[in-house]
Parts: C-alpha cells; sequence; structure tokens
C-alpha cells in the first residue's frame, strides 16, 4: 500500500520531495514487473513475509473447512441416508447453515476489520477455530460409532458448520483487504490470484482427503489442522486501522443495510457485487448438487463424488492463475463477460453428458477406476473443469475491483458488504435448490438452472465495464 500524504497538509517542499520518491519508488516497480513478468512477481510475493503468512494461513483455513464440510456431507449422504431428496435436502442445510453468518455477522466483521489490527482478528479467530473442530470431531465420531445419529451427532456436525461459517464470516474481509495494505498497488491483482488460486488448492487438498480417509481420521485431522494454522497465523504482520476509529454498530441489522448502502454508491463496486454474487450462488448450487447428483445419477462412489468437488477446484485455481496472467497486473473487467458465457455453455454441456449418461446408468455404485472407464466419463470431467476455469478467470478480477476502487481504510467493510450480499444470493440459491428438490425435480435437470443464470451475470459484467470505462474517463477529465 502506498503511504497516505493527507497529514502533511498544503503541498511544501518536504512533500514534494515524499511525492518525487513515491514516484521514482512506484516507476522502478513497474519497470521491475514489465521486466519479469507476472508470474515472477507472484513467486516473488511468496517469500515475503507481508504476504507469505497470510497466504499459508488462508490455505489452512479453506483446507480445514472443507475437509470437515465435505468428510460430514459425503459421510451422511452416503452412510446415513438413502433417498435422493432427502440427501439433497440435507446438502442444501449444511450449504445454507455454512453461508448464513456472512449474511448476519457481515457488517460487525467488515467494522472489526477496519477498526482493529487485521492480524491481531486473524489470531483470535484461528484461536477459536480449534475448539469449534473439536464440536465438529465429536460428531464425526459419534456418527462414525453410530451413536444417536440423529439427535446428537448430526447436530453437532451442523453446530460446528454453522461455527465454522461465524469463523470464516470474521476471516472474510480481511484476507483481502489486508492485501493494499502490505502489498504494492501493483501487486494487488496478483495477490488476490494468489490468494483465490491457493484457496481452490487448499479446497481442492481437503476435498481429496475427505473422500479417501475415513471418517474417524478426518475427526482427527480437522483439530490438527486447526492448531497448525493458529501456529502460522502468529506470523501475519500486524495490519492496524488506518483511517478513523468509529463506534462499533452492534446492531447487526442496522449496521449490515447502512453498510451495504454506503457501499453501493460507486458503480464499479456495485456490479462488482451483484455479479460476484451472481457467482457464488451458481457455485453454490452446483456444490449441493455434486454429491448427490454423483451417487443418484453417475452412480458413482463418495471417492467420485470428491473427484467432481477436486475437478472444480482445479479449474477455479487455473482460471485465477490464467486471467491474472491475461491481464498483466491490471485490475479490469474485459473477459469477464466472454468468460462467464463460456461457463454457461460448459453447463449446457454438462447437463447433456450427464442426461446422456443417465440413459445408459450402471447398476452399482463405481469407483474411481470405474468411473473413469466408463463410456462419457472424459467429456464430463472436461465439462465440469470448463466450467471451474471460465468460473476462475470471471471472478477474481472483481474481488480486485472492491480493493483498488475504495479508500484503504473502507477496504474491509466493502468486502464486507460483498459478503453480505453474495451470502444473502447464496442462501437464496440453496433454497430454491432444497424447494426443487423437495418439488421431486430431478438433481440434473437443476444444472440448467445455474446455466441461466450464467447469462444474468454476463449482463452484469457488461455493466461494470461501461462503470469501468465511465470512471477511467473520469479520471482523465479530473
Amino acid at each position: 500500500m502506498e503511504p497516505s500524504l493527507a497529514p502533511f497538509g498544503s503541498p511544501q517542499k518536504p512533500h514534494n520531495i515524499l511525492v518525487r520518491r513515491r514516484d521514482a519508488s512506484r516507476k522502478a516497480f513497474e519497470r521491475e514487473v514489465s521486466s519479469r513478468g507476472v508470474m515472477t512477481t507472484a513467486t516473488h510475493l511468496l517469500k515475503r513475509r507481508r504476504f507469505l503468512p497470510l497466504f499459508v494461513t488462508q490455505l489452512f483455513n479453506a483446507f480445514n473447512d472443507n475437509l470437515y464440510k465435505t468428510a460430514m456431507v459425503l459421510f451422511v449422504v452416503y452412510s446415513v441416508y438413502d433417498d435422493e431428496s432427502t440427501e439433497a435436502a440435507f446438502s442444501g442445510l449444511a450449504s445454507g447453515l455454512f453461508i448464513l453468518p456472512f449474511f448476519v455477522l457481515s457488517a460487525l466483521a467488515g467494522q472489526l476489520a477496519d477498526m482493529r489490527d487485521k492480524a491481531a482478528i486473524i489470531r483470535k479467530v484461528k484461536l477459536c477455530e480449534i475448539g469449534l473442530m473439536v464440536i465438529g470431531a465429536s460428531g464425526l465420531y459419534l456418527a462414525w460409532q453410530g451413536i444417536a445419529v440423529s439427535t446428537v451427532a448430526i447436530p453437532l456436525m451442523l453446530a460446528a458448520l454453522f461455527l465454522t461459517g461465524v469463523q470464516s464470516t470474521f476471516l472474510g474481509p480481511i484476507k483481502y483487504a489486508i492485501l493494499p495494505q502490505h502489498l504494492r498497488r501493483e501487486e494487488v491483482l496478483a495477490g488476490t490470484g494468489l490468494i483465490e488460486a491457493g484457496t481452490y488448492i487448499a479446497i481442492l487438498a481437503g476435498t481429496i482427503l475427505a473422500g479417501l480417509i475415513a471418517v474417524e481420521f478426518a475427526a482427527v485431522a480437522i483439530i490438527a489442522t486447526s492448531i497448525v494454522g493458529y501456529l502460522v497465523s502468529r506470523q501475519v504482520p500486524s495490519a492496524p486501522p488506518q483511517g478513523e476509529i468509529e463506534k462499533l454498530d452492534w446492531h447487526v441489522l442496522r449496521a449490515s443495510v447502512k453498510l451495504v448502502r454506503d457501499t453501493m454508491h460507486n458503480a464499479e463496486v456495485y456490479y462488482a457485487i451483484l455479479a460476484i454474487s451472481f457467482f457464488w450462488t451458481i457455485g453454490a448450487v452446483l456444490f449441493i448438487q455434486f454429491p448427490p447428483l454423483a451417487k443418484n445419477t453417475i452412480m458413482a462412489s463418495k471417492e467420485v463424488a470428491s473427484l467432481f468437488l477436486v475437478v472444480f477446484s482445479v479449474g477455479v485455481a487455473i482460471g485465477s492463475v490464467a486471467i491474472n496472467a491475461l491481464l498483466k497486473g491490471k485490475v479490469s473487467a474485459r473477459y469477464a463477460p466472454a468468460s462467464v458465457i463460456a461457463m454457461g455453455l460448459f453447463v449446457v454441456a454438462f447437463y447433456v453428458v450427464a442426461k446422456i449418461w443417465e440413459a445408459d446408468q450402471p447398476t452399482d455404485l463405481l469407483d474411481i477406476g470405474e468411473f473413469l472407464a466408463w463410456p462419457m466419463a472424459t467429456f464430463l470431467m472436461l465439462c465440469l473443469l470448463g466450467i471451474a476455469v471460465a468460473g476462475g478467470m470471471f471472478v477474481v478480477p472483481l474481488y480486485a475491483f472492491l480493493t483498488t476502487r475504495v479508500a484503504p481504510h473502507t477496504a474491509s467493510r466493502t468486502i464486507a458488504a460483498n459478503n453480505i450480499v453474495n451470502s444473502g444470493a447464496m442462501v437464496a440459491g440453496s433454497l430454491v435448490a432444497m424447494a426443487m428438490s423437495a418439488a421431486g425435480v430431478p438433481v440434473s435437470e437443476q444444472v440448467l438452472l445455474c446455466a441461466a443464470m450464467c447469462l444474468f451475470s454476463a449482463w452484469l459484467a457488461k455493466r461494470l465495464i461501461a462503470a469501468e470505462h465511465a470512471a477511467a474517463a473520469a479520471s482523465d477529465l479530473a
């Protein structure tokens, strides 16, 4: 982040010297970036304490969340229930419980992140994670033992999942908003791409492990990971508040309404938030559908259901890195409409392949080897990979808008406002998916809802590009 010049008052000689030094530093850095390339810039960040501990902390957080959530959902879907609509409803309930805290508590989380040291909040939240993972591990253990599965084990697991959502709510505004504070402006897009790609690599690892290990080992692993994550978080450099310290508003509803209203006046931020929200709604619906679709349409084992989530996560990571290379560090939405249209086309292709598969369905659950040997498996996985790559290319630049188009001291609250709108849209998407399942709509048919939502996301991206051009023209005239 560049130093604020506000304390120096009116232009004077020391001020001018500082400006010239800052400009010279910026030009030197730009020459360095130009000479070594975007990927080298990203590698450079991974060697710096101002970025690496945050990056690794986020890796462990995403890994643990997904190890726990995937292990829980797969165990319940494959070992407790035996009905497609019930399985889809449970998957939707789990997703809704995880998302709900973002909708309720994001305003408070954003205020805290802007008014307190962000690194200190990270450490406290990661310490609390140890306790909530003990709760989740207890539920997994009881379910494994078959002890009070419906009355105690599942409620414990869902309670821990809700608390995991609370934890992520308070970390969410920080992981992006802290970047302009520790990185140069020219590094923010690369840092955002690394955080996004790293998050999905961690999701990948957690999802793979959840599908491979027994539930009792998952219970041990989530506690161990939470302890390691806390120890790493202690290395994140201090990130004190940058603006005036304001009084916290503990009235979460009033604070949420005010936060969203105050944030949406910037057209670029407004359309970025709406586009991100629809992307994550699409993602939420797809993730709800994957386990029951894998079991009942593809007739595949829980390892294959985990493989679906893995391929999705790999694809988003690839898309995150690819768009950073295409944009060469510049924050822009110019590739967003084409990316989300491509995502919608891959969703339609995925639906067509799933229907062909359903017409020649195996009679027994396939393991990974049998699944990969089945006709159309390659096409199915390529469609899924295409959805994810295009999605990653769509969403990553939009997050960079949220931290580069606002004042540094309001960045956390901007991310929090984004989380409120995102979570509201995702909860709505989860409810729609649950309602369709309750109405008897096959899971494979629900996939088409995601394709329709991609069209609206493309329109929002076009509006964002128009706002981007208008802001650039206004800046040139100023």
